[in-house]
């Protein structure tokens, strides 16, 4: 057997001579080819710290919608005054418009401009947002107005549209945040919110006024808050923030109404974050799934309460369930 090993042995080595030669060969090509090295374009808005996206797709332009992050870097919690605004036509560069709306522009609000969504209908854009309540004990979900998707808008009713007092299923001051709005394929709208609890209702025409019961929402395993609801085909999609630090988990039904199916995490735990709240828009036919994380590095040190709007691709699986979510540093390039 060593005789019949060492017969093998020049063949060997001959084979191994040419094939370091072929790749020491390719090796300049690889490093002068037309490889275009990817561009770190996560987080999207650098200049000042965002969190809770919210996106619309209108006119060929997507409009980013988040809160506005001004805690200093040892503060111990949230200080958000403002909404923001921008928006892309590429997914890569961002527009900052003037700011849209403040706590202040809700005469009943006290503090927090905490998550939020847009949508359209009508020609008008309706903006539901939660602050605190300035006369009723806890969270509060209002809606705001405007001609243009970057406003500025202007409250639409006067008062909340949701307070404290109206939902029952816990009694936490804070479980009446993070609004999302959704218009099904027959015009019916519906609001859907919470925090522990699951809460949604059907919305009037007017999208300023709930129509019937506030229902609770079954078959979401350790929901936490930030729901999002979207559809692709014959699904409907209830994305949520699950457990505490948050990861994101998704359900789906074949009606908005239910059941949902729990099916998993969606995304891991945000980067230096212990929270995690989602958008998902397609896009020029590109599904893409917005976040953020807390993950902008010295001199400006993200965090919880210094979170930063991250965009990456989303991915759909044959039978319709949906893929992991890779988070990376690179994003979407051109």
């Amino acid at each position: 057997m060593l005789q019949s090993k060492s017969n093998w042995l020049p063949l060997l080595l001959l084979m191994a001579f040419f094939t370091a030669c072929q790749q020491t060969e390719k090796a300049p090509e690889q490093a002068s080819g037309d490889a275009v090295p990817l561009q770190i374009n996560n987080p999207v808005i650098r200049d000042k710290f965002t969190a809770d996206p919210a996106a619309l797709v209108h006119n060929d332009t997507v409009y980013l919608y988040t809160g506005h992050d001004e805690a200093a870097i040892d503060g111990p919690f949230y200080k958000m005054n403002e909404w923001l605004v921008f928006s892309s036509t590429n997914m890569v560069d961002w527009q900052e418009h003037p700011v849209p709306l403040k706590v202040t522009d809700f005469a009943w609000a006290k503090a927090d401009a905490w998550a939020s969504q847009a949508i359209e209908r009508n020609g008008k854009f309706y903006w539901y947002v939660c602050t605190e309540h300035a006369t009723v004990p806890g969270k509060a979900i209002g809606v705001a107005v405007s001609d243009r998707p970057t406003g500025p808008f202007k409250d639409a009713l006067g008062k909340a549209l949701v307070t404290n007092d109206m939902t029952t299923a816990t009694d936490i001051a804070w479980d009446d945040i993070d609004p999302s709005v959704w218009i099904d394929d027959d015009g019916q709208a519906y609001l859907f919110w919470g925090n522990t609890k699951c809460y949604y209702a059907k919305l009037k025409e007017s999208m300023t006024e709930l129509d019937g019961e506030i229902k609770v929402v079954e078959g979401l395993p350790n929901f936490t808050e930030a729901p999002w609801i979207h559809k692709k085909g014959d699904w409907y999609y209830l994305t949520y923030a699950y457990q505490f630090p948050e990861k994101t988990a998704y359900a789906m039904s074949k009606s908005i109404n239910g059941p949902w199916e729990f099916k998993g995490i969606l995304n891991e735990l945000a980067g230096n974050c212990n929270t995690n709240h989602q958008a998902i828009i397609e896009y020029k036919g590109v599904p893409y799934f917005i976040y953020h994380t807390g993950g902008v590095q010295a001199p400006n040190f993200g965090g919880s309460f210094r979170r930063s709007v991250c965009v990456d691709k989303l991915f759909y699986k044959e039978d319709g369930t949906l893929k992991r979510v890779l988070m990376t540093s690179e994003g979407i390039q051109k």
